[in-house]
Parts: C-alpha cells; sequence; structure tokens
C-alpha cells in the first residue's frame, strides 16, 4: 500500500519511543510528528495530514480530528479495556482500538491494517466490541440518557429476570459491581425498588424481546 505516515499521540515519552522505535523497524511506516496531548495531537494531525494516528483514548480529539480530515485513520493505543471506553472510541469513529500490553507484531499489524482500512481490535477486544455493537442495551439509551452504558445493560438484563448472580456472571463482573450499578440505576430512575425499575425498563421496550447472546443459566 506504499508508504505510511503517521502521527504518534501520547502523554508519555516511553509510550511514543517505543513506538516510533518499533515502527522504525517497518520500511513501509514513517513516524511524521508526534504529540503529547491531545489538544497538541490535534493541530498536529491538521499540520501534517498524515495517513493515521495512533494515540491514547480520547473521543472528542478523535471526533475534531475527523471532522477536519475524515480521511485519516485512528487507531486508539490504550491502557483501557473498560466497555465504556472501546464504546466511546467506536461512536467517536476510531478504526482500531489496542491494548498497550500488545504485542510488537500485533501493534505493526494493526497499524497497517487501520491504515489500509480495516477495523482492527486487538486480543481481548474483539469479541467485547461485537457484544457491545449486538447487546439491546441500546435501546435504553434515548429512554434513560442518564445511565451509562453499563447500566443500561444491567437494566435490561434485570428487565429480563435475570438475578444478580447471573448478571454478574454474564458481564463477567463482581456481584459487589453489579450491586451497585443496580443502586446507581434505582437512583437515577427515582425507582423505589426492582420491581417498579423492572416495570419502568419494560414500558420502554427493554427486556421483552430474546436476544441472541451467550446463555447463562443460574
Amino acid at each position: 500500500m506504499g508508504s505510511i505516515s503517521v502521527v504518534l499521540a501520547d502523554v508519555h515519552d516511553v509510550v511514543r519511543s517505543g513506538l516510533r522505535v518499533l515502527l522504525a523497524s517497518d520500511t513501509d511506516i514513517r513516524v511524521v510528528a508526534e504529540a503529547d496531548n491531545s489538544a497538541e495531537a490535534v493541530q498536529t494531525v491538521l499540520r501534517h495530514r498524515p495517513d493515521l494516528v495512533v494515540m491514547d483514548l480520547d473521543a472528542a480529539a478523535v471526533r475534531e480530528i475527523l471532522r477536519a480530515l475524515p480521511g485519516v485513520r485512528v487507531l486508539v493505543f490504550t491502557l483501557s479495556d473498560d466497555d465504556d471506553a472501546i464504546y466511546q472510541a467506536i461512536r467517536a469513529g476510531a478504526r482500531g482500538y489496542l491494548l498497550k500490553s500488545a504485542q510488537q507484531a500485533e501493534i505493526v499489524r494493526a497499524v497497517r491494517g487501520v491504515a489500509a482500512g480495516e477495523a482492527i481490535f486487538g486480543e481481548g477486544v474483539a469479541d467485547r466490541v461485537t457484544e457491545l455493537l449486538t447487546a439491546p442495551a441500546h435501546r435504553a439509551e434515548d429512554a434513560f440518557p442518564e445511565l451509562t452504558r453499563r447500566e443500561r445493560q444491567v437494566l435490561d438484563l434485570i428487565a429480563d429476570g435475570r438475578s444478580n448472580s447471573v448478571i454478574a456472571r454474564q458481564l463477567h463482573l463482581a456481584p459487589k459491581t453489579v450491586s451497585n450499578h443496580i443502586s446507581a440505576i434505582f437512583t437515577k430512575l427515582r425507582a423505589a425498588d426492582r420491581a417498579e425499575a423492572i416495570a419502568r425498563a419494560r414500558d420502554a421496550g427493554i427486556g421483552t424481546r430474546h436476544r441472541h447472546l451467550t446463555s447463562v443459566t443460574a
């Protein structure tokens, strides 16, 4: 695909330095500039107009870059592996999401792939991206905008009659974390108890249709 021009953006010098050295091992990849914060990243990308930006997660900066230069590809390179972070990156327009624990070959492959127009998600992220994009939690987004994405997922499962222990296993959360999410849902929806929260959710059409997700039994 020819030479790939890249801008690196990360607050940590050691991360940028490591990426620069690694990418220099591929003769098709040129690091044309670096930035150590999101604001500088936006300006640097506008100035150099690279094929690809490798940057830590900042959804606002990603959106700003892509609004100004829709042809630029963004690969998020971050420590954040929670669902909300992944979802924010995808919604902002990032074409790749890689954890900083990725192997060197995986990083180079992601840079080349995203620059070529592929969507690349690292090991341990790809399956969760599929679940996030197919999960029915988006049905609650318009009805209950005050809830976080995770809280919407929990509410959907509550409305489907799932117990706390089942929700914890299905979402790979600790039981205490599920309880905390449920408490937050009750507070935000001003629901007195689980029954009222379920009633409100079902009135909004949540938890009332069969979902093709991993089957979890109580």
